[in-house]
């Protein structure tokens, strides 16, 4: 573990390190259908990717005795079954999760993070079973301290209880001085990062709608991801 004091910069995956909509809405699109609900509109469909999927489901009327079984359905077609088109590799057959790219700039802006010191941790509401799959896939597990996500069984669901995991499992201590700062794309790792009172700055490049990160109070929005460390290293200057 890193010796105190240490700088956290906290990293949601879907929206902020990879482009993961179209594996999340293929997913969301087959769960619908083998539900047999109406498929929701394009715009709704978007609104899924972030935060956690039985919230989503929830808000999209799926009755809650329904509940449980679409998640497992999503989860199969997300995790497991591969029906979709590889973006990466044409004519290949691939699960939702890996219909996914890492965003142009990303891996550079990682490097140069943790070249200046600061313990680089994913933390998503994605199930973390997912998360280590996905960055070993797309070689992001090495450019990262550490890998939180949500639990299999829902008790650790929302942004903050995941930041609070993170923070249990790295023995963050602000009284020794660790800061962090969260860095994401939709209303969830904002509001998750100021229930942990702490800051985020927002991706511009990911899924929110207009106006959601300044609505939620986003301390700085980057519109590339090539602002990161110039943006992270700003923070920490000045905190």
């Amino acid at each position: 573990m890193a010796q105190h004091p240490m700088k956290v910069v906290l990293l949601d995956l879907d929206g902020t390190l990879t482009k993961s909509d179209g594996g999340i809405i293929g997913s969301v699109i087959k769960t619908f259908e083998e539900l047999g609900r109406p498929v929701p509109d394009a715009a709704e469909l978007r609104r899924f990717i972030g935060p956690a999927i039985i919230e989503s489901l929830r808000r999209n009327h799926v009755p809650a005795e329904d509940l449980d079984r679409a998640v497992d359905i999503y989860r199969s077609y997300y995790g497991d079954r591969a029906v979709f088109d590889d973006p990466n590799e044409p004519g290949n057959k691939v699960p939702g999760r890996l219909v996914n790219v890492v965003f142009p700039g990303i891996r550079e802006q990682l490097l140069k993070l943790h070249a200046d010191g600061y313990y680089l941790a994913l933390a998503s509401c994605k199930p973390e079973y997912q998360c280590i799959p996905i960055c070993d896939h797309f070689h992001l597990t090495e450019l990262l301290d550490g890998i939180y996500g949500a639990s299999k069984d829902n008790s650790r669901l929302d942004k903050d209880q995941v930041i609070r995991y993170c923070f249990d499992k790295i023995a963050f201590d602000a009284a020794a001085g660790d800061k962090a700062v969260m860095i994401g794309d939709r209303y969830t790792d904002i509001d998750g990062a100021h229930a942990c009172n702490l800051d985020a700055i927002g991706c511009r490049w990911g899924y929110a709608p207009a106006g959601e990160m300044e609505e939620h109070g986003a301390y700085e929005i980057i519109e590339q991801p090539e602002q990161l460390e110039d943006a992270v290293n700003r923070y920490f200057e000045m905190h």
